[in-house]
Parts: C-alpha cells; structure tokens; sequence
C-alpha cells in the first residue's frame, strides 16, 4: 500500500488584491453526452467535511461528472461512511458496483487550518491507489477539492487534469465590457478590467501570472499586459495603427502581435516587455492571429495572401516560406496548436455556419467538432482534451465546450450578458509533497 503523502499548498490565483471590483455570479455548466466508455468512481461524503460550506465530495463528484468521462457511482445505504484504509468493506462496495472508491475526512487544525485526507482504492484488487493529505486554510477547501481531482484524473486516464486552471473570458452588459477571470468550472469569477469601449483577445502567459488583451479604451486597438497578482497594468504595443491579436511564446519572453504600422496587417515578435520589435511576415495580404507551437519553432496564422482566409504555417525564425495548412473550403481562421503539437483546432466555414474544427497537422485531416451557427475564438485546456468556445443561443453570447473527439459537450452560461473571446490558462505545479510514513 503506497504511503500517505502530506501536501502543503500554496493556492495561486487568489486574486486578492484586484477582488475589489464585484464579482458577479458563476457560470452554469450543462454537460450534453459523454466519452465512449465512462470510468466508474465513487466519491463518498468525507468525514466531517459537512461542517464546512464547501463540501470536498461533492466538488469532486462534480468535476469529475463534468469531465464527462467518469460515470459516479450509488453512495448505497450503509451507513457511516468509510473515512479509513481499515474501515473499507469491501465486499460491501463490490456488491454495490463501485469499482474505484474514494474516502477522507476533513480535520481541524490550530491556527484556523484544515488537513484534508482523502484515498482512492481499486475495490477489485483491494490496493489503495491514490493517497493524499492537505494542510490549508478554509477558504481554501475548493481549490483543494479541484487538486484532489486532478489527481484522481490523472491516476485513471493517464492525463494531467485541469480542474484547478483558470479561464478568462469577456463579458458585455449594456455598452461595458468586463474581462473576468473564473475557475475552470466557473466558479468564483473576478472582474479584473472593465470599460465601456471593446476588449479582445485575451491570452495567458504561459506561467499563468499575466494575461495579455486588447483594449478599444482610447479609440484605438492597444496591446496590455495585466498582473493578475497586483492588477497593475502595463503597455505592451501602442504603435501608429492597430495593434492587435497577442500570443505568448512558450517560455513567456516574446509575443506574436499583428501590427498595421507599416502600412497592412503583419505578424512582428516582441518582447514581453515591449521592447524588440522584429517583423516576421512581409506580404502585401494581412497577416494576423498568430500562435505558437508548443515548443516555439513555428507560428500558426491567418492570411488571406490566397484569396480567402486560410491557415498558414511558418518557422519563428523566418527561414523559409509560409507554409498554407487548411485547403477545404474558403474560410479558416484563427488556429491554435493542441499540447502536443501535433494537431491545431480553428474555425471552419461549413455550409453558412462557423464552426470549430480540429486538423492533423502530418494527415491533413479535419473533423468538424461542433454546430453552431456562429462559434468562435478556440481555446484548448492545457491537457489538449477540451476545447473551450465562444457562441450563442437565441442571440445571447455564452461559451462552449467539446472535447478533442468530439464526444464531450458542455455550455456554459451566466445569469445575464453575453460572454465572448475565452482564454484557458496554463497547468500550474504549486504543490510541495512530504512523505508521511
């Protein structure tokens, strides 16, 4: 049986010091179908975990149902619940149908913490899987429910999980814009900018400690990169002409722009710090909406230069020709590369409607993922197995969500405006583990 493993965390994101504009309600997820085979789980309720308002068990359950590749299993009727390795009856569970059983409980500890405690067990082979302790503070008990899924995703898909990301998104009421930061199933949303002229484009860098946008707010476009930490805000490029579409190289020194200072829509690199304009494309088409490949040789791109919109593909350090990546239809735009580099997802016209899309880079092969009427602006979760979307029902804008294959569907919605241009943010190792024996 694998020891104990105590983790002290050191929660990221709390955006602490930008909170003092209102946060609004959570988004609401819906999850339409699920994977091919769904991994049984059962997550009971954890040992006094009912004394406090975040209910580690249900979070889980939550996420891990949202996935849409885990199928949660009957809590039965015996009663109390198991919150020890000795305390499992197995036989019980297997007669139940559980085939992975999660237990704990949440202890009080001095200085107003608490230490989470949870194992996974394999009710068939009787071995503990997982087996974890978490030493925070209170308001820190669903971020902490969002770790323990992630590893229980990990352990039984072989994927890293993302329930303790962040997404940025864009929100529109009335004539003001909000660029808000939430948790990755909604939750606990911020306003971190607002203004009554447009912003676009947001992206994380890849350490998940800024997000660079476009703002409208002085009638024109203008690249900012904001601290999600302090909130503070600094001018990336404010050039003559537009400055638009930001993409953060993978080691978050450099930036793809799209600039008009010298006339047209060109690709330029930058440093984070908005010194080091160099240009990378020189075409009399426009040029725009780059993006990295993961491991910062090539740039994904936009570029009319054939006649339509079409994907483009090129080396950073401009040797050789733009390479052209999409060939069906007359209308394919805004690409993003997959983790592993291996495929891109963008917008594909198909047949009047605007819909996601997802290509082999090597094959050539695209599948259709969604089919809505107007989709937009894709976003993979930093595992490649999600991708977050931009749409609309009955004229309101909200955000979507389809997995990799296709099979996994989700929308996500808030209480009123419309939410537009998604951002997933980057996988974040903040975890410090001490054996305990």
């Amino acid at each position: 049986m694998r020891s104990l493993i105590i983790v002290k965390t050191c929660i990221l994101f709390q955006l602490l010091l930008i909170g003092s504009l209102p946060a609004h309600a959570q988004l609401t997820i819906d999850v339409i179908g699920g994977g091919a085979s769904q991994i049984p789980i059962t997550v009971v309720p954890l040992g006094k975990e009912q004394r406090y308002e975040q209910k580690i068990s249900e979070i889980v359950s939550a996420d891990l149902r949202r996935s849409g590749l885990f199928r949660l299993g009957s809590l039965g009727s015996k009663r109390p619940f198991p919150t020890q390795a000795k305390e499992v009856d197995y036989g019980y569970w297997r007669s139940e149908g559980a085939q992975n059983l999660v237990i704990g409980d949440v202890v009080a500890r001095p200085g107003g913490k608490v230490e989470v405690r949870f194992r996974m067990f394999d009710v068939s082979s009787r071995q503990q899987e997982l087996g974890f302790s978490f030493l925070v503070d209170v308001r820190e008990l669903r971020a902490t429910a969002h770790k323990i899924s992630d590893l229980i995703y990990e352990k039984l898909t072989g994927d890293a999980g993302v329930f303790s990301t962040k997404i940025c998104y864009v929100v529109k009421r009335n004539k003001t814009f909000e660029l808000q930061i939430a948790d990755a199933d909604g939750y606990n949303p911020q306003v971190v900018h607002r203004y009554d002229e447009p912003i676009i484009s947001p992206q994380w860098s890849p350490d998940g400690t800024r997000v660079a946008y476009v703002s409208f707010e002085k009638r024109k476009a203008i690249i900012y990169v904001l601290n999600v930490f302090d909130g503070r805000r600094t001018v990336l490029a404010d050039f003559s002409g537009s400055n638009s579409a930001p993409a953060w190289s993978p080691d978050g020194k450099r930036l793809a722009v799209t600039l008009t200072k010298d006339g047209v829509s060109q690709l330029y690199l930058i440093n984070a710090d908005g010194r080091g304009v160099r240009r990378l494309t020189y075409s009399q088409s426009i040029d725009t909406e780059p993006n990295f490949s993961p491991d910062g040789r090539y740039l994904l791109f936009t570029s009319d230069r054939a006649g339509s919109p079409q994907i483009y593909r090129m080396r950073v350090d401009g040797r050789g020709e733009p390479r052209r990546m999409t060939f069906e239809g007359r209308y394919n735009v805004t690409a993003r590369h997959s983790a592993d580099g291996k495929s891109f997802v963008f917008i594909h016209r198909n047949q009047g409607r605007f819909n996601v899309a997802i290509q082999d880079i090597a094959t050539r092969q695209v599948q259709i993922l969604t089919a809505g009427r107007l989709d937009q602006s894709p976003t993979f979760a930093p595992n490649g197995k999600m991708i977050l979307y931009a749409s609309e029902i009955k004229g309101r804008g909200i955000l979507a969500a389809v997995s990799s294959d296709g099979r996994v569907k989700q929308r996500i919605t808030a209480q009123d405006g419309d939410i537009r241009e998604p951002a997933w943010g980057p996988l974040m190792n903040n975890r410090r583990k001490e054996s305990l024996e």
